[in-house]
């Protein structure tokens, strides 16, 4: 992993998608910066197409794709895809069928009753009343608490993930990188592996896994060294600044490049 600033003059030439993670990547403590929305205005005017890919909840991810300079957004860490329409309006792609969807909520309800019986002090997210593919926890400080509730997803069968603000679980055998797969074939008719070289992914912490270790283009804002020990792969670049202050690096060294 190496500072973003070193990298070669021209290594990032090749980018025309941009797929990042949002919480403590785009934001930072909960807040969009002017000069983050800023960045992505200006990758777009680039002509390079900007892609959230979050564990962010639909209702934040319908927000985002209808009002923010991004092509779309892969949200609740892949469990959906909101893209605006030739209209305007929003086309919604779910990775699960609707009965699919129906049977996942039965069961992760569940999971939610058993854990908040174990574990008194575990809350759900607040955001959860805007969810439509997962359960999210908000995050405990303490590891162990953490792996608990990771343990009753993993009882129900659920994968699970952890970010900055939460303990994710869903049902699907989905993740981040399954999605943007499946979501840049029906958007734009493209073969991930196929682009896999014009393609930077920006992220902050575990849920990036899968993300870091496919695409050649890494970044990791600043803070993703608090999370080194639970990837298997580190980014292969690191920015100074931390959340927004960090995408912007990474959206000005595409920039730089795109304009030599």
């Amino acid at each position: 992993m190496n500072p973003l600033e070193d990298a070669a003059p021209g290594a990032l030439a090749a980018v025309r998608y941009v797929l990042t993670d949002m919480d403590d990547t785009l934001t930072f403590h909960g807040r969009l910066a002017a000069a983050t929305y800023g960045a992505l205005e200006r990758l777009q005017a680039a002509g390079i197409r900007v892609i959230p890919v979050t564990a962010a909840p639909a209702g934040w991810c319908d927000q985002m794709a209808r009002m923010w300079p991004v092509d779309a957004v892969i949200g609740e860490n892949g469990g959906l895809c909101f893209a605006r329409g030739p209209d305007g309006d929003l086309v919604r792609h779910y990775w699960l069928e609707a009965a699919q969807r129906q049977a996942a909520d039965a069961a992760l309800d569940s999971v939610r009753r058993r854990a908040l019986a174990a574990l008194p002090q575990a809350r759900v997210a607040s955001d959860q009343p805007f969810r439509q593919t997962g359960l999210a926890f908000a995050r405990p400080a303490d590891a162990d608490q953490v792996a608990r509730l990771r343990g009753f997803f993993a009882e129900a069968g659920a994968d699970s993930t952890v970010n900055s603000l939460w303990v994710l679980g869903w049902l699907g055998g989905y993740d981040k990188l399954a999605m943007a797969r499946r979501s840049l074939g029906l958007l734009y008719g493209v073969d991930l592996d196929a682009v896999r070289a014009q393609v930077m992914y920006v992220g902050d912490s575990t849920n990036d896994a899968p993300m870091f270790s496919f695409f050649a283009h890494t970044v990791g804002v600043s803070t993703v060294v608090d999370y080194l020990d639970t990837l298997p792969v580190p980014p292969r670049w690191i920015t100074r600044g931390p959340g927004g202050a960090g995408f912007v690096e990474a959206a000005e060294a595409v920039l730089r490049d795109a304009a030599r």
